[in-house]
């Protein structure tokens, strides 16, 4: 099985992306490599990247892991119960980055790889990934912007991948609980293998490539705007709904917490600083109530004018 050219990208996907968020904030993102003894339920290496307290980004992580298992775990076999109690082997990139500016949105990016290894049988290798964003203050600009990088990214593999991915990733990071999107949304896919496992690979590197030019413009052009107290309380009360999806419904947080992964870097996507409140309203045409209205419903972004081309 070729897993060594996908580790082989996805350590220099993660180099490439730590290289631009430090070029972003000036600051460092400190490196923990850890390694699982074999013998063990879990075994296997990988590298944690995470910058606390930097001039942009509060709290960030990208992660690198390779891992292996006796049992695929539940929340890997949901869509294929027919491998369920097989071996694995599972290696990917994830990030998290919580910006300090409340105008700067946080981001999600994942891609990966499965393999299931049942007895007496071929390998069975699927791709995953896609990339996601959070707004606390919405700019159509950057949504546009966002989505329009997934849909270049994803176009030299067939058309209609870019509008699959979107509706999937709208469908997916939502909070059934609320009745409500994450955020903005970008592209999710999983249990992919279309065309082989080259095709599917390739994929998968066209949108690990692009979330740096999805995401940076965007920190470039808001990192400088002036916030208060109002948009800082707002921040951390929207980051609420982050930690809710994050534990009740994201599949890599299951996935790593039901194998027995890391539980520190499981937990890095979690934002530093977080409000909750009862049955909070925002104020009828404030800024804060135009995300709900606004932003946090499904939109065709890459394909809308901007109507407010200085933002």
């Amino acid at each position: 099985m070729e897993t060594q050219a996908v580790r082989s990208y996805l350590l220099d996907l993660q180099q490439r992306i730590i290289a631009g968020l430090q070029a972003a904030d000036g600051g460092e993102f400190i490196s923990d490599g850890w390694q699982r003894e074999p013998g063990g339920r879990l075994e296997g290496d990988g590298v944690s990247r995470l910058i606390e307290g930097g001039a942009v980004f509060e709290r960030g992580g990208c992660n690198f892991s390779h891992v292996r298992g006796r049992v695929l775990p539940p929340s890997a076999t949901q869509h294929r119960p027919e491998l369920a109690g097989a071996p694995f082997e599972a290696m990917g990139v994830s990030l998290v980055i919580h910006p300090q500016n409340p105008f700067v949105p946080t981001v999600h990016m994942n891609v990966r790889m499965f393999a299931a290894l049942p007895a007496g049988r071929e390998p069975v290798v699927w791709f995953g990934g896609g990339m996601d964003l959070t707004p606390y203050y919405g700019f159509e600009r950057d949504a546009q912007h966002f989505h329009r990088t997934c849909r270049e990214a994803l176009a030299p593999h067939g058309a209609d991948l870019f509008p699959r991915f979107k509706t999937w990733c709208d469908e997916y990071f939502f909070l059934k609980h609320r009745n409500e999107p994450r955020g903005v949304g970008g592209v999710f896919f999983d249990d992919y293998a279309e065309g082989g496992f080259e095709a599917a690979f390739a994929t998968m590197r066209s949108v690990g490539d692009a979330f740096l030019p999805a995401y940076l413009p965007i920190v470039e052009r808001r990192q400088g705007y002036a916030y208060g107290e109002r948009e800082r309380d707002f921040q951390a009360y929207r980051r609420g709904r982050y930690v809710e999806f994050n534990l009740v419904f994201d599949r890599g947080t299951l996935f790593g917490l039901q194998s027995g992964g890391r539980t520190e870097a499981i937990l890095m996507s979690m934002p530093p600083l977080v409000k909750w409140r009862y049955d909070w309203q925002p104020e009828e045409g404030s800024p804060e109530a135009k995300l709900y209205s606004d932003f946090l419903r499904p939109r065709d972004w890459a394909d809308e004018p901007a109507t407010h081309l200085w933002l």
